[in-house]
């Protein structure tokens, strides 16, 4: 028989599959980036991009004010946080006790600067990463208690 995982735990597992793709396509950038500065800096001087394209202008502009070693700390760095996100999801799907641990951790140290930046200026998207971030704290939270509470 088949075991049929939470719903809110699927869900859970699905946003840090996403998280980690993006962060797994951030760092492949970045890399990118760093690699074929001088060829991005010619293609931001091309004709294509005088004409037209701003918002691609404007973009490969703001990517050449980034010194090509930050560009590679930010690669190195996206990538390692895009492989835990992808073992946390891993974790997570096996409903395994150390990846819950583990997520409430990395959940649990991120929520003060999120408080911190939506005392600043609250967005749309701040106060949605801050209540995706505190209902799966929560759930597990209560999860990892309601286990050891069993046992």
């Amino acid at each position: 028989m088949k075991k049929q995982r939470p719903t809110a735990l699927r869900l859970i597992v699905l946003y840090k599959c996403f998280v980690a793709t993006l962060l797994f396509i951030t760092a492949i950038a970045a890399i990118f980036v760093m690699k074929n500065h001088e060829e991005l800096a010619e293609f931001s001087s091309s004709y294509l991009l005088s004409t037209k394209l701003f918002i691609v202008k404007w973009l490969v502009n703001k990517l050449l004010t980034i010194a090509p070693n930050s560009l590679k700390l930010s690669g190195i760095v996206a990538g390692v946080y895009a492989l835990v996100t992808a073992i946390e999801a891993i974790g997570l799907w096996y409903e395994k006790e150390w990846a819950m641990l583990l997520v409430l951790g990395l959940v649990g140290i991120s929520i003060p600067p999120e408080i911190f930046e939506l005392i600043r200026g609250i967005t749309v998207l701040k106060l949605l990463v801050f209540s995706i971030n505190m209902a799966m704290f929560l759930y597990l939270l209560r999860h990892v208690i309601a286990t050891k509470s069993r046992n």
